[in-house]
């Protein structure tokens, strides 16, 4: 026997209730309780005390635990069984979520009195990212339920990609997202289980189908409008869903049909597929699968072996199978290509597919009763993902098919995220150099679109380049670089003196070699940034800011080099920031008229340029001022996401 005050006050700061029962009185002491209030410390018939329970406990499951036990039989049976202590268990589901687990304990302190003890040993059983019910506690307590009711398989599409591309962090936020939207649709209906990493079960019990169908489109549709914390516009969520009527199987059963189901709705994406539907409900249609063959009897057995599946169309040579191509484009997500066809066959069919850049795109599976290495070899050297032999294996077949599919839609899906991914940094990475160059503008007194003007004159001057000469050899990427590194050409002045740099009279030989000083400072700038070397962008800005005020003849500065000693980026933005200056209002000066500035600027009064990139000027003349107009309007795009990390460090 143990010593009963010390053993109660051992128990309270674990115990959610605790009594004390004398048997010489049979009345019970309540200790502890959040059953009830002002009870504690006061004595009870066992009956009055079960009755107290059972009215003012909001709880109800908890409060049915100890009404249940309380009886005056029990617990004065309890003494007859000659035992120190004893305990039992019980676990119940509240509010139609996860089971809770409450743990009743007895101990004999004495002939005549008993301690009470009880606790909830077990919160309920949520997964810790989402808050829905845990795949353990669905396998313990809930798959082997006769159910009856809607069942639904919920898988989020392209979480892995989400995570690769945007990391994990982003792909938990949507798994959360994901659930916040089923909860606020199912409400207290029913249960939300995460059934796997992106996978979420729905159990809405004695539910009408036509109500948990279209309780289920809801939420697909909720869930495509859904925005992820942090994310912008730029990820967009959707769902494939599959959706059984369980009628008194166990949960398990159902799930493993609503699975089945929910991969059909994985292969079209954003889909919803019912027991008895051909196509999905809601998303995209059925993929588009060429059949090229030149013998009917093939194209059949195809046909029959894929049509409840894929969308198909047909092609008896490699003539209408390039027209095919030509109708529907990418809307074909793979060819099966026979190899031997009268005519065009199928090998010359993928030379013409790689000579149109068609097979980045269309995957070819070859259809050949010949696999000799050298057939094969050249084959795959042309760009086919795999081969079918025949006769057809139909299990064969089939999986080829679907992994082909698969992979290469997984592929653009990723290509269209980077796309959007790369989009969202570029307006980004704009804004903040938009920013940066409009206040060195405005610190300079030139205008808050100079370096709008700088990056779109560069830019056209450079595409006429282009067009006219091969010497130079830049593509298309090296001039949008070229004329975004442009924008910095003057990032020097931030450290030239207010009173110099905005002094409305005739600068002084002294403040001029101050002026003189900032191509040197802002290349300073830009090279100090060492977790950048070698980007081509800051190289390129780098160069920009040294020497755009060169010229050709030596007369420039700070080095005075000569002609294709300025690198091409340097001179093209050296003519295009003389020219902004010179139709631009300065503090210095009223604007010159277009033709005045063109006059002046040929006669060779702002030094002397690149004959080649005066003509270019010339040749763009008549398009500078609408193309002036349309970059001050619209948002900066800079090629290199890196550039805003480029811009933090500046500032």
């Amino acid at each position: 026997m143990m010593e009963k005050d010390r053993f109660i006050a051992a128990l309270l700061p674990f115990c959610d209730t605790v009594c004390e029962y004398d048997r010489s009185c049979g009345k019970l002491r309540v200790c502890k309780t959040g059953l009830a209030q002002g009870i504690s410390d006061k004595w009870y018939s066992v009956d009055e005390l079960r009755n107290i329970f059972r009215d003012g406990c909001a709880v109800s499951a908890e409060k049915d635990v100890w009404t249940r036990y309380l009886s005056g039989e029990n617990l004065r049976g309890f003494f007859d069984e000659n035992a120190d202590n004893d305990s039992f268990r019980l676990r119940f589901r509240q509010g139609g979520q996860a089971y809770r687990q409450y743990d009743i304990r007895i101990d004999r302190v004495d002939d005549n009195t008993l301690v009470i003890s009880g606790r909830d040993t077990q919160e309920q059983e949520q997964d810790v990212l989402t808050g829905a019910l845990s795949r353990n506690h669905y396998e313990r307590d809930m798959s082997a339920e006769a159910f009856r009711g809607g069942v639904a398989l919920v898988d989020m599409d392209d979480l892995k990609l989400y995570n690769d591309v945007y990391g994990h962090s982003v792909g938990d936020k949507a798994l959360w997202v994901l659930a916040e939207v089923i909860r606020r649709e199912l409400g207290s209906r029913g249960s939300l289980v995460r059934y796997g990493g992106d996978e979420f079960l729905i159990l809405v019990p004695q539910a009408e189908e036509k109500e948990f169908a279209a309780m289920l489109e809801t939420v697909r549709q909720r869930v495509q409008s859904a925005d992820i914390p942090g994310c912008g516009d730029e990820l967009r969520l959707t769902v494939s869903i599959g959706c059984v009527m369980a009628q008194g199987e166990t949960i398990a059963a159902a799930a493993h049909r609503a699975d089945r189901l929910m991969y059909r709705a994985k292969r079209r994406k954003d889909a919803v597929v019912r027991e008895g539907d051909a196509e999905p409900v809601g998303g995209e249609t059925a993929q588009r699968i060429l059949i090229v063959d030149d013998a009917p009897l093939n194209r059949a057995i195809l046909r029959e072996m894929l049509g409840g599946e894929f969308q198909l169309a047909e092609a008896a040579d490699g003539a209408e199978c390039m027209a095919q191509l030509e109708k529907y484009g990418t809307d074909i997500a793979l060819v099966l290509l026979d190899m031997i066809m009268p005519g065009m066959d199928g090998i010359q069919v993928l030379e013409e597919m790689q000579r149109r850049e068609l097979l980045d795109d269309i995957p070819v599976i070859m259809i050949t009763a010949d696999t000799s290495a050298d057939s094969m070899s050249h084959a795959y050297e042309l760009g086919v993902a795999d081969y079918i032999e025949r006769p057809f294996d139909v299990q064969v077949v089939r999986r080829r098919v679907m992994n082909t599919v698969k992979l290469y839609a997984r592929q653009r899906r990723l290509t269209s995220v980077l796309i959007q991914q790369a989009r969202a940094q570029e307006r980004s990475s704009g804004m903040m150099a938009d920013v940066l160059a409009r206040i060195v503008a405005y610190r300079n007194g030139e205008g808050g679109d100079h370096a709008r003007h700088i990056r779109r004159l560069t830019e056209l001057l450079l595409e006429r380049l282009t067009e006219k000469t091969d010497r130079y050899r830049l593509t298309r990427p090296d001039c949008r670089r070229i004329a975004a590194a442009a924008m910095f050409h003057d990032i020097g002045k931030l450290d030239i003196p207010d009173e110099i740099l905005n002094k409305p009279g005739k600068l002084t030989a002294e403040e001029f070699e101050i002026i003189k000083g900032h191509p040197v400072i802002g290349e300073t700038i830009l090279r100090s940034m060492k977790d950048y070397q070698g980007e081509p962008l800051l190289e390129t800005a780098a160069e920009i800011c040294r020497w755009h005020h060169e010229r050709i003849d030596g007369k420039g500065y700070p080095d005075g080099l000569r002609g294709e000693e300025i690198p091409i980026a340097a001179q093209a933005a050296g003519l295009a920031d003389v020219f902004d200056a010179l139709v631009s209002r300065r503090v210095y000066k009223e604007p010159y008229p277009m033709e005045k500035a063109m006059e002046m600027i040929l006669a060779g009064e702002c030094g002397t340029f690149n004959p080649l990139l005066l003509e270019c000027l010339q040749d763009i003349q008549g398009n500078i001022q609408v193309e002036m107009k349309r970059a001050a309007e619209q948002p900066m795009l800079v090629q290199n996401s890196y550039v805003g990390k480029m811009i933090e460090t500046v500032q």
